[in-house]
């Protein structure tokens, strides 16, 4: 960064120059996804939401797949992690909450089983936040996977032995600890 700001001290107008060459790239960028193309692989910035009621967990799924994931989805360029779970939340259950904390942090390697992403290489880091779940909530899921697919909404135990993504939610979930707990897992 001391370069950086070196070099343009001494040559303002090089300075105008890259941030005017620059502002448009930035804001092409704006409200994209972070789904990153990258040497033949994929870089994935994601959120999820742990919400629970009644001692189980809300996750997705779609009729494509015998595994269910996390309600959750990608950061945005230009948002931050919690302002991304917020809006995924909302979008994926119908409803506002508010975030109760951080709970964990992930980082990921697997290969892409989706039709966008088919057999590459995935680098996923994921924040996943436990919500303040309302006495009253009832989600109502009208939200689609990036290829179409209708999703549904479904309550877990944490005794069910369901395929899950993330893996360790079944175990984690069943006590729920206050500090964040960072997992990586590899599937190369």
């Amino acid at each position: 960064m001391a370069i950086y700001s070196e070099h343009f001290q001494r040559s303002p107008a090089r300075k105008y120059l890259f941030l005017r060459c620059r502002i448009p790239i930035l804001r092409a960028l704006m409200g994209k996804d972070l789904c990153i193309e990258c040497d033949g692989g994929v870089v994935n910035i994601r959120v999820g939401a742990i919400i629970m009621k009644d001692g189980k967990f809300l996750m997705a799924g779609n009729p494509n797949y015998d595994y269910l994931y996390s309600v959750g989805g990608r950061i945005r360029f230009g948002e931050t992690a919690e302002q991304a779970v917020v809006r995924e939340v909302r979008e994926e259950t119908g409803r506002e909450m508010e975030i109760d904390r951080l709970g964990f942090v992930t980082e990921d390697f697997f290969y892409g089983d989706t039709p966008v992403h088919l057999g590459k290489l995935i680098y996923e880091l994921g924040y996943y936040f436990y919500m303040k779940t309302p006495a009253d909530f009832e989600p109502v899921c009208e939200s689609f996977t990036e290829a179409g697919e209708k999703e549904f909404l479904v309550w877990v135990s944490p005794e069910e032995k369901r395929k899950l993504y993330p893996v360790f939610f079944n175990d984690e979930l069943r006590h729920p600890q206050t500090t964040v707990r960072h997992f990586v897992t590899d599937q190369r």
